[in-house]
Formats: structure tokens, C-alpha cells, sequence
């Protein structure tokens, strides 16, 4: 299946959740937000919320300041 991933086309296998991606991505346990199709994904949905077709994310790094 093809998303968007910020904004550039991303190539997924049928299926692949929040989850899956994020660990394609070399970001499982960073703090990152993630958007699907305009909606925040809470972290603990990441697991259960699978990907679709054409679907939008957006992956976020969190950075800490003060």
C-alpha cells in the first residue's frame, strides 16, 4: 500500500499499524507524535490503529526545552 508520509510517498506492506511503522522507521520508544489523516494517534493506540491506503501521518519528534 502507498501513504503519505510527511508530506512524500512511503511504500508499506498491507496491514502495517502505527506500531510497525514507527519501528520501519527506527523510532519505537523515541518521543514522537504521531497524525493520521489529521487525527493525534494517542501512544496507546500506536499497536491496534492500523494503515490504509492513501492514508495522511505525520510523525512528529517531541523536543524538550526549558
Amino acid at each position: 500500500m502507498r501513504i503519505q508520509l510527511n508530506g512524500e510517498p512511503f511504500e508499506l506492506p498491507d496491514g502495517e499499524t502505527v506500531a510497525a511503522l514507527l519501528t520501519r522507521l527506527d523510532l519505537t520508544g523515541r518521543r514522537v507524535a504521531v497524525e493520521l489523516n489529521q487525527d493525534i494517534v494517542p501512544r496507546s493506540q500506536h499497536e491496534g490503529t492500523a494503515l490504509s491506503d492513501g492514508d495522511q501521518v505525520e510523525v512528529v519528534h517531541a523536543i524538550g526545552g526549558g
